[in-house]
């Protein structure tokens, strides 16, 4: 597979995610995330986390993730990185819509 295609198919995935974690969201939240590159952002951000969590390299069978944690990394990306003011409720909502759809995967 060619960069390219790797590329195209990585986007393709993305675009997948986000339309399933905005199908969890209630009306008002997903209505706070309508732009692509902001739910995007904090899609990667959840995902920062896990890395520097060391979530991801945990070899438990279950691993238990704290989503309040996860909300408040988040909130703390976006004001250190001068992205909008995020509500940690909204972000939660959207680290357990998230991890629903990479559990959907398995």
């Amino acid at each position: 597979m060619s960069i390219d295609d790797e590329l195209l198919q990585d986007e393709q995935e993305m675009q997948r995610e986000m339309a399933f974690v905005r199908q969890q969201l209630p009306a008002d939240v997903s209505a706070h995330f309508s732009s692509d590159e902001l739910l995007q952002w904090v899609l990667e951000t959840i995902v920062s986390y896990y890395f520097e969590s060391g979530v991801l390299e945990s070899e438990a069978d279950e691993v238990s993730v704290d989503m309040e944690a996860v909300a408040r990394y988040v909130c703390d990306m976006a004001e250190q990185e001068g992205q909008p003011r995020l509500d940690a409720n909204e972000v939660r909502l959207i680290a357990e819509a998230d991890l629903d759809f990479q559990e959907s995967l398995l």
